[in-house]
């Protein structure tokens, strides 16, 4: 089996991006030899994953720090766009930090001693609509600040970025806040965001996009005084690479001095998948990242570079493919709403993942459905093979392998009033209605459905079923594949049923194969 990606060239080498998936907004941190990361996960549960790393190249998933979303009553139906938006990680006083804005309730704050153990509930440190992309600084004689953006959605403002004093437990806000950086006074500067706050020889720094997700750039702001006023400056651009709006992210320095910055490029179908860029100091105090000559204010995006001088580490990539082989999902699998306890088992049948089949909403249509179990795409291309096993209770029941977005497409079983089919469905956003089209349906024999889904250059993917394993029959139909709200599609599997209640029927699925195309 061979990954859908891998980032570590083994010759010393990476590859942009490091994480070819929908992790957007990531920040990162130094804790000794360890990197960890987190990333925005919108309203997908469970939310704000855990990345590792020991070379900055090779991630691993471990954790989420938000096993559902709050309020819980609100996300138990899907809030597309909603939910996590840009977190920030920290690592203070023993403890790692989350900062977590949610763009329609306010900033969240959650703690662990261990990033891979269990975090704290979130606590609201700030209320409000359209406070975003929070980060907190604990200064040198003891004080604490946060800065935070301005989603216009929300709060009819943005391109400005406010700075509270807080205590340093972040518990609470000790002023009313004022703007330190307003990019409306600055000509040409639009949509400034995404606010990492950082100090080093007596600078305060806000590393921090403007220009907007898919044209911007980033920039980096400095001031001797943590309230201004603030020095700008351009340090990182698409240039002539193929790196559009290099946007927001994290500054490292690694045990052997050097430093690196992070950020995410968003790409029609992944989503907002991270990029490691070197970063050195010019000789007047300024970061310049990616590739620059000599004397250059901003460089651009490297596509293959060194690795950092970092211990060599094994070649590894976030888990994709699952046998479902453990006591609990892994990691790498989310719902569209905080799930309810009876949506799946891997207790009742060990070594299979049971999904049970949940009403649809009367539309029948899977948009405004929360029980959808998918990971994101792992690559611009690969093949996802899995094998159904479908235990219908009534007409209506269907179980089906799908590919998600604004649009979505799904091949599985449907058991009807004149017996059991394999049908092709897809939905497309612009149709009037958002109603489902059936574009194949396959008299079926039995209830076991082997089924493939390829995605091609171009997010161009094909639906492929067979009944043994070993000879498969493509369908010939194609879908392009879309984004979805704020993230990237998603690929997975889902068990639904048309009446008002669960009917009782299930899928029992062994394997949940991701390759290489």
């Amino acid at each position: 089996m061979t990954a859908p990606y891998t980032a570590d060239l083994g010759d010393g080498h990476y590859q942009n991006p490091i994480l070819n998936a929908d992790y957007s907004d990531p920040d990162m941190i130094r804790v000794g030899d360890d990197y960890w990361m987190t990333a925005s996960s919108f309203a997908h549960a469970p939310g704000l994953p855990i990345l590792h790393s020991r070379d900055l190249v090779n991630w691993t998933l471990v954790n989420h720090a938000l096993p559902a979303l709050v309020p819980a009553d609100h996300f138990a139906t899907p809030r597309h766009g909603c939910g996590v938006w840009a977190p920030a990680l920290r690592h203070h006083a023993g403890l790692f930090w989350i900062f977590y804005p949610d763009p329609d309730f306010g900033i969240h704050v959650i703690t662990a001693t261990d990033p891979r153990g269990t975090w704290s509930a979130p606590r609201l440190l700030k209320a409000g609509r359209g406070l975003i992309d929070p980060c907190p600084l604990w200064d040198d004689d003891g004080r604490a600040y946060l800065i935070h953006g301005w989603a216009k959605s929300r709060a009819g403002i943005n391109n400005l970025l406010t700075l509270h004093e807080i205590s340093p437990d972040a518990t609470t806000l000790l002023d009313e806040g004022r703007v330190v950086i307003d990019a409306n006074l600055m000509p040409g500067w639009k949509t400034l965001e995404g606010p990492k706050l950082y100090k080093r020889e007596g600078w305060y720094w806000v590393f921090a996009p403007a220009g907007g997700v898919a044209e911007g750039y980033q920039a980096v702001f400095r001031s001797r005084d943590i309230h201004g006023p603030y020095e700008a400056r351009n340090v990182l651009e698409q240039g002539s690479t193929p790196i559009n709006g290099p946007h927001q992210g994290a500054w490292v320095e690694t045990q052997a001095g050097e430093h690196w910055f992070c950020h995410f490029q968003e790409i029609t179908a992944l989503g907002r998948v991270v990029h490691l860029q070197p970063m050195r100091w010019n000789e007047d105090g300024w970061p310049v990242m990616g590739h620059a000559p000599a004397g250059a204010q901003r460089g651009e995006p490297v596509l293959r570079h060194r690795k950092p001088a970092l211990p060599a580490q094994p070649i590894c990539e976030p888990a994709s493919s699952d046998d479902f082989s453990a006591p609990r999902l892994g990691l790498q699998w989310q719902w569209e709403a905080n799930p309810k306890p009876d949506w799946h088992s891997l207790t009742e049948r060990p070594g299979r993942l049971r999904l049970r089949c949940q009403p649809l909403p009367p539309d029948g249509n899977l948009w405004a459905s929360g029980h959808l179990l998918m990971q994101k795409l792992p690559a611009p291309t690969f093949t996802a093979t899995t094998c159904l096993e479908f235990n219908p209770a009534a007409p209506g029941d269907s179980v089906s392998l799908i590919v998600f977005g604004y649009d979505y497409a799904s091949l599985g079983l449907h058991r009807t009033a004149q017996g059991l089919k394999l049908c092709l469905l897809r939905r497309l956003a612009a149709n009037k209605g958002g109603a489902e089209e059936t574009l194949a349906v396959l008299d079926w024999d039995r209830p076991i459905a082997h089924l493939r889904l390829r995605l091609f250059p171009g997010r161009r993917c094909r639906f492929s079923h067979s009944r043994d394993g070993q000879t498969w029959t493509e369908l010939d139909h194609d879908f392009l594949v879309p984004s979805s709200h704020w993230v990237g599609a998603k690929v997975g599997l889902v068990a639904s049923c048309s009446s008002g209640t669960p009917s009782g029927g299930f899928l029992d699925c062994e394997r949940f194969l991701m390759e290489s195309s």
